[in-house]
Parts: C-alpha cells; structure tokens; sequence
C-alpha cells in the first residue's frame, strides 16, 4: 500500500505545481501592489559571480548546472516582480509632470513655482524609477547565464548522442558484459542467501506472515481475473445499443483493465518486501516490477480501446481480427520492453557498468522494440484505409488512413535504422530513436481514445445520437485543444528538459511586445474573461427584449429588430473597451499602426464597410422592415432578415436572395406594404366590337364591389382604356384591403367575370386574322404535256 500512497502524493504533488504554475502568472493588479519590494542584490552579485566563473571552466556535471540553474531562476523572478516597484507612484507623479504641460522651448523662460515643481516630480521620477532600471540590469544578467546554461546542457546531450561507442558486435568485449552481469545477479542471490540465514529476518518473515499472506492472495486474485473481469464487463456495457453514455460507462470501466492488474503488482512487491528477505539490489527489481507490468497492462488497454477484440466497427482502422491480434500483441509487448529499458539503466547507474557492457546489454532490447515497430508500422501502412489514401478521388480520402500511412511509414523506418545504429555502436542514438517513437505511438494513441471519449460525453450531454455526435464540430475543436495542451509531453518524450519547458512558460509569462505595449498572458486573460462576460450580457440583454419585453409595446416587428441589432453592436464595443482598460493594455502606441491598417483595410474592404453602414442605416431609418413585400434589382418577395451586411428576401418561388445591403440604400426599392397592407389590383378584360359598353362597365363594377376584400372608399372604377387590335379593352381598378392578395382577387374576379360574361352573351374574342393572297393562280399546278408517240422502226 505504500506505493498507493506514493502514487496518491506524487499525483498531489503534481496538482499543487499546476497551481503554483496558474498563480505565478502575474495578474497587473497584483503586480501594481509589489511596492518597496526588497531584492537582496548583495547576495545576488555573489551568485551571478560564482555562476559566470563555473560557466568559464564548463567542468561542472549535468546535475550541478541544473542546480545552478534553478538558482538563478529563482532570481530572476525575482528581478521580474521588482520590475513593477512603484509602479503605481510612476504613474500618478507622471499624470502630475503631464498636468503641467509641456516643457518650455529653449530660450523661454517658466514661471518660477511651476519650474521648481517640475525640477522636483523629474526628481522623484527618476528616484522612483531607479529599481526598475536595476531590477531589469540584473534580470538580463540572470537571463544570459540561465542561456549559458541551457547552450552546455544542449550542447553535451548532442555530443552524447553522436558519440559512436563500442560495437555490441565485436564479441572482444562480450565476456566483459556477460561478467559484470553475472556478478550482478550473483549479488542478489548472495543477498538472498545472507538473509535466509539470518534468524533476526526469519523471525520478522514468521511475523509477517499473515500480512505476507493477505497481500498474496490480493494479487494472485488481481493478476489473474481482475483484467478479465473488467474486460468483460466493458465488453457487456459496449455490446448493448450504440449510445453515448455507454461509450462513457465502457471506457470508465475499461480503466479497471489497469488500475486493478496494477493493484495486484502493488500488492506483490508489498508481499516481496514483507518476506524482509530482499536486498538493495533486488529492491531495484522489485521496485521495477509494477512499473513493467504497468507499462504493459496499459499498452495491452490501449490497444484493447483503438483494435478491440469483438466489434470491428469500434476498431481505429478497418483491419481484419488476426491484424488486430497482432497488434494488442505487439503494443503490450512494446510497454514491457520500455520498464524493462528503465530498469537496465537503473541497474547499470547502480553497478557503474562499462560502455560496453551497456552496449551489449542494450542491443537485445533495441532489437526486440525494432522488431514491433517494424511490424506495427507494416500493419498501420497496409491497412485498406492507408491505402485508399492513394486515390486522387475526394470521397476516397480519410484522414485517418493519412495518418496512419505516415505514423505506419516512419515506425518501419525508426524499426529498421534504430538497431542498425546501435549495432554500429550508437547505442544512445539507437536509443533515443526507438523509445521516444514508441513514447509518442502511446501518446498519439491516448489522444485518440480521448477524442472518442470526449465524443461520447458531448453526444450524452447534448442527447445525441452516436452518429450525430460523430459528425459535430466541438468534439473535433476539444480534442484539437487538448491535441496542443499535450505537445510538452511529446517535448518531454523527445528529449527536453523541465526546465526547458518551464523557461518557455517564463518567456511566455513576460508577454510578448508589440511596441512600447507589453501584453503579458495575465493581460490577455483579464481582457478574455471581462470581455466574455460583457457579450454574454449583452446577448442576455438581447434575448430579454426580444422575447419579453419589446412585444410588450406596439412597437413593429422592424423596430424591435434595430433596437435588438443596436444594443448587440453598443455592448460588444463596450465590453471591448472596457475589457482593454481593465487589462491594462495601452494602444496609444499603436495609433499610428493601427492608422495605417486601416487605410489597408479600408481599401480592401470598402463594399463589406459600404454594407455595414448601409446596414446600420436601414436599421434605424427602417425604409424596410421585416415581412414587408419589396422590389428590388428586379427581384420581389418578403423580407425575413436585415443583417448588418445583407438583407434576405424570400421570392415567391421559395427562394432565398440575398442583397447587399448598399443596393437597398443607394437603389430604387419599390416597397407595397410599408405603413400598411393597402395596395391597388388591376383586372384587364377585352370584350369583342359591338358589345354595349355600358353594360359591360355595369357587369366589372358590380363584380368588383361585391368582392370582399375590396375597399368602398374609395370605390372601385371601370375604365374603358380603348380600341385594341382584337377587342375593346377595359380595366378594374380597385384598392384592397391586403395587397398581399392580390394575385387572389384577381383570380377570383377573373372567374367571375368569365361566369357572368357567359350569362350576359358578352363575348370574350381572341385574335382573328384573314389572309389575301394577291396571286392566288401561282398555287395553281400547270398540266403536264403528253409525252409524243415514237416513229415506227425508231430505237
């Protein structure tokens, strides 16, 4: 159980350092109250001394500079807190030096009071300023050794891994490794065989006996069913319908496929270390022992959760169950082959084995790692996903299949060159190839079972399907996110230092500048979070008058639209105000920058800037409102929504046109129901020559009154227009009450029209046209000639 609580304080540990790393971003509040803030400079000379002269001699080993260096770190951000000393009294004496006006031209002379005044804020400005100067002095000075530092550390760690030591090869120096190694283990069984011996360690066994026996069971129990009781029990979960939150309950179980097995190598190496019969070198195995199997139970449940055993469908890539087999079998064989790595080299630290010796050792290791990634790299680049990948068809490209053509492409190249250059004798480069390329095969592989999970979780909060929730966007943005959150931890499998990672996290704590303005990651936090939560009120604030207040007055639908669309522009540009001053970030500098820009942009952009203008003219003179019937640029329908670049007009065919915004100011818009749905239809009728006029007026009025959608005042009139080519044409002009109805009535006037025309003999004619030919006799066939008879005696 004592690792349990290890692992629980190292994880404890952990949090408390993200803590501290979240609280050591300086918030500008914070940093204006670190006034009189005290640096012992003193002992700081004595440091940066001692730090320049052993940088000099550059005999110092890897660990003494890392000491060094943390040393100096801490210095340094402590010259980073000075910087800001009296920083709020800077600023109030320079707002009073501003308030005097500018300083006299030379030759002129200042009243005397206003003078001395100014003579003495210089003084105190300069007083004031003085430990910042020498803060930011001794913080460049920290800075250059902490860089000093960094060049060594990087420059022996490559001459490390281009160092070409002995061949594991050369059978010269194999009876050297097989003694060293031999002695090794003769050792920890000497150790055995002194403790077996001891009547003081045998009695301690007999006591602990019980406790031995206790955790025996827990882990011959845990190793043997406790993955494959988790294993079916996820298995049972995942089989049912295809959910989300089935997705979410498998993979919390799936982890008892580690996190018990585990428990079980714990609970061993307690048992082990009960017997009080292991000695310092058999402590370095034992202790070895759960971090073997560890590594790999969790590369067994990695590849169970990326190429399960049952659902094909659940599986990474599209592979048949021997490929997958193969594969979970190479994965668990890879996570123990990286303990078993770890272990040698904590074995050869402790015995201070030989080059050789190391060498030797090694190359069986490095062999065996080349030997899985060689095939798993065969397996993901042979998968019919990668290969579809060669078709220049774009329903044929899949993402993963690219990713795995590549990730598949470059683990044969690392498994053929990794023990290649080892057996020549580059066992630190063999090495660092090989086991960070599986390090980051690990990794990659989380980051997709994550992706899955976080799908899961977004499909059971939002309640979607699994498929829809395949499809949505956030899932893919979250996991993009925590895809950038992990690039330190490949950093770290590749080689970088801690302290690499931390100096970048101090480089990006100071901020960037832009100018004279240091923006600093507290001040962009700080403008992120006051200006999230401006739009957030303002959007609240919109959707409260639009859907509860504004419909209470009598206000039109196009009115509360501009008052809606006004409050959303006014409070986004407040919350961006207000948020850049509370930040703290000053943008005088940047005038005439941002000047320039937007003479750029105004260029550029002037039809998108002409739009919203014009958008936000039509918005508060509304000429046109939502749900008006309009005509413009010849296109006529309803309006359905005034945006701020463009206005969307549903035709009457259903269709959706979309017009900028300038059109609808500097064009002519024919609007029929602005102000009121009152509109005039006109109704054409033809009646054939020698019909009675009168009558035929009588007949189109009194039809067109007894229409009800039909006003009376004024009323609707007849007019005889005139003498057409085929009939005598008149019109019904008539105001309506809806002018939406329009095609409406004078459908159904037409109709009536039709009925009473054929009660009354009206005729209705249509055109008639009598063609005269003036040769008629050219249509007239000619007779033919009868053929002559022939002669007698003629051929």
């Amino acid at each position: 159980m004592r690792k349990l609580g290890r692992i629980a304080r190292a994880g404890l540990r952990i949090s408390l350092l993200l803590f501290v790393l979240w609280a050591a971003v300086p918030a500008p509040a914070l940093a204006q109250s670190l006034d009189e803030t005290t640096v012992q400079y003193d002992d700081w000379e004595r440091v940066a001394s001692r730090a320049e002269q052993v940088l000099e001699d550059r005999r110092a080993s890897d660990i003494a500079f890392g000491e060094l260096r943390d040393d100096v770190v801490d210095w340094r951000s402590q010259f980073l807190a000075a910087q800001s000393e009296n920083a709020t009294r800077l600023t109030t004496v320079r707002a009073q030096l501003q308030a005097l006006g500018p300083a006299p031209a030379e030759g002129s002379e200042e009243v005397a009071d206003i003078a001395e005044r100014r003579a003495d804020l210089v003084a105190q400005i300069t007083r004031l300023d003085a430990p910042r100067i020498k803060a930011e002095e001794a913080f460049s000075r920290a800075d250059g050794i902490i860089r000093e530092i960094d060049l060594i550390v990087r420059e022996r760690q490559a001459d490390s891994l281009l160092a070409l030591g002995p061949s594991p090869l050369n059978p010269t120096i194999w009876p050297e490794a097989y003694r060293e190694l031999t002695h090794t283990l003769n050792a920890v069984v000497s150790e055995l065989s002194t403790a077996s011996r001891s009547s003081t360690q045998r009695a301690e066994l007999r006591e602990n006996l019980p406790l031995l026996l206790i955790y025996g069971i827990i882990a011959t129990v845990l190793l043997a069913r406790g993955r494959r009781w988790m294993e079916r029990l996820t298995l049972r979960v995942q089989s049912s319908e295809a959910q989300s939150v089935d997705g979410v309950k498998g993979f919390l179980l799936s982890l008892g496929q580690v996190i018990l097995p585990v428990i079980g190598l714990v609970a061993l190496t307690e048992a082990l270390f009960a017997t009080k019969m292991i000695g310092f070198r058999g402590q370095l195995f034992v202790d070895a022992v759960p971090y073997i199997g560890a590594g790999g139970f969790l590369a067994r449940w990695l590849a169970l959760r990326l190429f399960p055993k049952y659902d094909r469908r659940q599986s990474l890539l599209d592979l048949a169950e021997t490929q997958r087999a193969e594969l979970r079998f190479f994965a668990t064989l890879l996570g123990v082959l990286m303990g078993v790595a770890a272990l040698f080299s904590r074995v050869a630290d402790f015995e201070g084995y030989a080059e050789s010796t190391q060498a030797v050792i090694s190359l069986p290791l490095l062999i065996l790692t080349g030997l899985c990634l060689f095939r798993t790299g065969r397996i993901l680049a042979d998968s019919p996903a990668a290969h579809a990948t060669h078709d220049s068809s774009a329903e044929s490209f899949d993402l993963r299949g690219r990713v795995a053509l590549l990730v598949g492409r470059a683990a044969v190249l690392v498994g053929i060159a990794g023990p290649v250059i080892g057996a020549v004798g580059y066992t630190s480069g063999a090495a660092f190839f090989l086991y960070p390329s599986v390090g980051s095969l690990a990794l990659i592989g989380v980051l997709l079972v994550l992706h899955g999970v976080i799908r899961d979780i977004y499909g059971f909060v939002t309640g979607k399907s699994e498929e829809n929730a395949r499809e949505a966007l956030w899932p893919v943005l979250i996991s993009f996110f925590v895809m950038l959150l992990s690039t330190p931890l490949f950093a770290l499998i590749w080689g970088a230092r801690q302290s690499d990672l931390t100096e970048l996290w101090a480089n990006f704590s100071e901020g960037i500048s832009l100018g004279d303005v240091q923006i600093s990651p507290s001040d962009f936090l700080t403008f992120a979070i006051i200006f999230l939560l401006g739009f957030g009120l303002t959007r609240l604030l919109q959707g409260a008058l639009r859907t509860t207040i504004l419909p209470k007055t009598k206000m039109d639908i196009g009115a509360r639209t501009a008052i809606v669309s006004g409050i959303g522009y006014v409070g986004i540009f407040l919350a961006a105000v207000i948020a850049i001053a509370a930040a703290g970030i000053d943008l005088s500098s940047l005038a005439i920058v941002a000047g320039a820009l937007s003479v750029g942009i105004g260029f550029g952009l002037q039809n998108i800037v002409s739009n919203f203008v014009s958008g936000i003219i039509l918005l508060i003179e509304r000429p046109i409102s939502e749900g008006d019937w309009i005509e413009v640029g010849g296109q006529m329908g309803y309006v359905r929504d005034i945006s701020v670049r463009s206005t969307r007009i549903e035709t009457f065919d259903r269709t959706d046109v979309i017009v900028p915004n300038a059109d609808l100011v500097s064009g002519t818009v024919t609007n029929y129901t602005r102000g009121n749905l009152i509109g005039r239809a006109i109704v054409p009728v033809g009646v054939a020559y020698g019909t009675d006029t009168y009558k035929v007026t009588e007949i189109l009025k009194e039809i067109a009154e007894n229409h009800p959608l039909v006003a009376l005042n004024p009323p609707p009139a007849v007019h005889f227009i005139g003498f057409g080519a085929d009939s005598m044409d008149f019109e019904i002009r008539a105001i309506l009450r809806d002018v939406n109805f329009t095609l409406s009535v004078k459908t159904e006037m037409n109709h009536q029209i039709a009925q009473r025309f054929a009660e009354e003999g009206v005729e209705i004619p249509f055109a008639q046209r009598d063609v005269w030919l003036r040769n008629p006799e050219v249509l007239t066939p000619k007779p033919q000639a009868k053929p002559r008879p022939k002669p007698k005696g003629a051929t």
